[in-house]
Protein backbone atom coordinates (compact mmCIF):
# COMPACT_ATOMS: atom_id res chain seq x y z
CA UNK A 1 0.00 0.00 0.00
CA UNK A 2 1.29 3.37 -0.77
CA UNK A 3 2.39 6.07 1.29
CA UNK A 4 -0.39 9.32 1.44
CA UNK A 5 1.14 12.72 1.00
CA UNK A 6 -1.29 15.26 1.74
CA UNK A 7 0.00 18.91 -0.09
CA UNK A 8 -0.96 21.80 0.90
CA UNK A 9 -1.66 24.41 -1.91
CA UNK A 10 -0.94 27.83 -1.19
CA UNK A 11 2.94 28.95 -0.66
CA UNK A 12 3.90 25.18 -0.76
CA UNK A 13 2.65 24.26 -4.26
CA UNK A 14 1.80 28.35 -5.57
CA UNK A 15 3.40 31.19 -4.79
CA UNK A 16 0.45 32.98 -3.17
CA UNK A 17 2.53 35.44 -0.96
CA UNK A 18 4.04 37.21 -4.11
CA UNK A 19 1.00 38.01 -5.78
CA UNK A 20 -1.39 38.71 -2.55
CA UNK A 21 1.79 41.16 -0.72
CA UNK A 22 2.00 42.12 -4.44
CA UNK A 23 -1.54 43.86 -4.55
CA UNK A 24 -1.48 45.00 -1.39
CA UNK A 25 2.02 46.40 -1.42
CA UNK A 26 0.55 48.08 -5.15
CA UNK A 27 -2.60 49.70 -3.22
CA UNK A 28 -1.28 50.82 -0.33
CA UNK A 29 2.27 52.29 -1.30
CA UNK A 30 4.20 49.81 0.86
CA UNK A 31 6.90 46.89 0.18
CA UNK A 32 5.97 43.79 2.07
CA UNK A 33 7.67 40.46 1.92
CA UNK A 34 7.20 37.17 3.15
CA UNK A 35 10.69 37.79 4.62
CA UNK A 36 9.43 40.56 7.19
CA UNK A 37 6.47 38.35 8.10
CA UNK A 38 7.59 36.43 11.42
CA UNK A 39 3.91 35.45 12.92
CA UNK A 40 0.60 33.40 11.04
CA UNK A 41 -0.73 36.99 11.83
CA UNK A 42 -0.29 39.46 8.58
CA UNK A 43 -2.19 42.33 9.23
CA UNK A 44 -0.11 42.84 11.62
CA UNK A 45 2.55 43.86 9.22
CA UNK A 46 0.39 46.13 6.98
CA UNK A 47 -0.28 49.61 7.12
CA UNK A 48 -2.77 50.82 9.54
CA UNK A 49 -5.00 51.99 7.14
CA UNK A 50 -5.06 48.08 5.37
CA UNK A 51 -5.68 46.49 9.09
CA UNK A 52 -7.73 43.42 8.31
CA UNK A 53 -8.48 44.28 4.76
CA UNK A 54 -5.36 42.41 4.25
CA UNK A 55 -7.44 39.35 4.19
CA UNK A 56 -9.55 41.00 1.80
CA UNK A 57 -7.28 40.31 -1.20
CA UNK A 58 -7.80 36.29 -0.33
CA UNK A 59 -11.55 36.84 -1.65
CA UNK A 60 -11.32 38.33 -5.12
CA UNK A 61 -11.98 37.02 -8.29
CA UNK A 62 -9.49 35.98 -10.30
CA UNK A 63 -6.22 35.61 -7.21
CA UNK A 64 -6.02 32.04 -7.46
CA UNK A 65 -6.12 31.51 -11.20
CA UNK A 66 -3.08 33.84 -11.89
CA UNK A 67 -1.03 32.22 -9.27
CA UNK A 68 1.87 30.41 -10.17
CA UNK A 69 4.05 27.28 -9.04
CA UNK A 70 6.40 27.24 -6.80
CA UNK A 71 9.75 26.37 -8.74
CA UNK A 72 10.13 22.59 -9.13
CA UNK A 73 7.09 21.83 -7.81
CA UNK A 74 5.17 20.88 -10.79
CA UNK A 75 8.40 18.39 -11.66
CA UNK A 76 8.50 16.90 -8.23
CA UNK A 77 4.97 15.84 -7.57
CA UNK A 78 5.03 14.29 -11.04
CA UNK A 79 7.87 12.17 -9.57
CA UNK A 80 6.28 11.54 -6.05
CA UNK A 81 2.97 10.80 -8.01
CA UNK A 82 4.78 7.78 -9.25
CA UNK A 83 5.36 6.59 -5.69
CA UNK A 84 2.84 7.55 -3.57
CA UNK A 85 -0.85 8.77 -3.23
CA UNK A 86 -0.88 12.91 -3.23
CA UNK A 87 -3.38 14.17 -1.81
CA UNK A 88 -3.62 18.21 -2.37
CA UNK A 89 -5.56 19.43 0.92
CA UNK A 90 -6.10 23.49 1.02
CA UNK A 91 -8.55 26.00 2.20
CA UNK A 92 -10.34 28.13 0.58
CA UNK A 93 -11.69 31.50 1.67
CA UNK A 94 -14.19 32.12 -0.95
CA UNK A 95 -16.29 30.58 -3.44
CA UNK A 96 -13.77 31.98 -6.00
CA UNK A 97 -10.85 30.25 -4.79
CA UNK A 98 -12.56 27.22 -4.38
CA UNK A 99 -13.48 26.92 -8.27
CA UNK A 100 -9.99 28.61 -9.31
CA UNK A 101 -8.23 26.64 -6.94
CA UNK A 102 -10.02 23.40 -8.76
CA UNK A 103 -9.24 25.18 -12.37
CA UNK A 104 -5.38 25.20 -11.04
CA UNK A 105 -4.64 21.87 -10.18
CA UNK A 106 -6.39 20.24 -13.73
CA UNK A 107 -4.41 22.78 -15.20
CA UNK A 108 -0.99 22.19 -13.47
CA UNK A 109 -1.48 18.81 -11.94
CA UNK A 110 -3.76 16.40 -14.31
CA UNK A 111 -1.66 13.61 -13.48
CA UNK A 112 -2.88 13.93 -9.47
CA UNK A 113 -6.21 15.36 -10.87
CA UNK A 114 -9.53 16.84 -9.09
CA UNK A 115 -10.72 14.22 -7.29
CA UNK A 116 -7.29 14.28 -5.08
CA UNK A 117 -8.29 18.10 -4.01
CA UNK A 118 -9.61 18.46 -1.08
CA UNK A 119 -10.80 20.89 0.85
CA UNK A 120 -10.31 21.61 4.67
CA UNK A 121 -9.52 23.48 7.63
CA UNK A 122 -8.99 20.92 9.68
CA UNK A 123 -5.83 18.79 7.52
CA UNK A 124 -5.28 17.12 10.44
CA UNK A 125 -8.90 15.38 10.18
CA UNK A 126 -7.31 13.89 6.38
CA UNK A 127 -5.79 10.35 6.36
CA UNK A 128 -2.56 10.69 5.40
CA UNK A 129 1.51 9.70 6.62
CA UNK A 130 2.96 13.21 5.72
CA UNK A 131 1.47 16.55 5.81
CA UNK A 132 3.76 19.35 3.64
CA UNK A 133 2.51 22.65 4.82
CA UNK A 134 3.34 26.03 6.03
CA UNK A 135 0.44 27.40 8.29
CA UNK A 136 1.65 26.66 11.62
CA UNK A 137 -1.34 25.44 12.85
CA UNK A 138 -1.85 22.85 10.47
CA UNK A 139 2.01 21.56 10.81
CA UNK A 140 1.25 21.65 14.68
CA UNK A 141 -2.15 20.00 14.40
CA UNK A 142 -0.67 17.33 12.15
CA UNK A 143 2.49 16.16 14.48
CA UNK A 144 -0.12 16.27 17.89
CA UNK A 145 -1.98 13.55 16.01
CA UNK A 146 1.51 11.51 15.90
CA UNK A 147 2.08 11.75 12.54
CA UNK A 148 4.80 13.42 10.04
CA UNK A 149 4.75 17.12 9.47
CA UNK A 150 7.48 19.08 6.86
CA UNK A 151 7.17 22.78 6.70
CA UNK A 152 7.74 24.81 3.48
CA UNK A 153 10.28 27.08 5.56
CA UNK A 154 8.98 30.53 6.16
CA UNK A 155 9.94 32.97 8.67
CA UNK A 156 6.15 33.05 10.21
CA UNK A 157 6.21 29.09 10.72
CA UNK A 158 9.90 29.08 12.72
CA UNK A 159 7.96 28.65 16.05
CA UNK A 160 7.16 25.33 15.40
CA UNK A 161 9.23 22.60 16.08
CA UNK A 162 9.31 20.24 12.81
CA UNK A 163 11.27 19.00 10.20
CA UNK A 164 11.21 21.92 7.07
CA UNK A 165 12.67 22.03 3.96
CA UNK A 166 13.80 25.20 1.90
CA UNK A 167 12.00 23.72 -1.49
CA UNK A 168 10.62 21.13 -3.40
CA UNK A 169 13.75 19.80 -4.88
CA UNK A 170 15.16 19.38 -0.67
CA UNK A 171 11.69 17.85 0.06
CA UNK A 172 11.67 15.40 -2.56
CA UNK A 173 15.29 14.30 -1.87
CA UNK A 174 14.81 14.04 1.90
CA UNK A 175 11.13 12.40 1.70
CA UNK A 176 11.70 8.66 2.37
CA UNK A 177 13.84 9.34 5.19
CA UNK A 178 10.94 11.93 6.95
CA UNK A 179 8.30 8.62 6.56
CA UNK A 180 11.18 6.62 7.56
CA UNK A 181 11.89 8.15 11.14
CA UNK A 182 8.60 9.43 11.62
CA UNK A 183 9.56 12.40 11.26
CA UNK A 184 12.52 12.39 13.98
CA UNK A 185 15.21 15.06 12.25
Amino acid sequence: MKKVLCMDMDSVIVDLMSEWYGRYNRDFADDLTVERVVRWDAKSYVKPECGTKIYDYLNEPGLFSVLKPVPHAIEVLERLSKRFDILIVTASPSVFAYREKEEWVAQYLPFIGRENLIFAHRKNMICGDLLFDDAPHNLQAFLDSGRVAVAMDYPYNRDVSCLRVSGWLEFEEKVDSFLAFGGLK
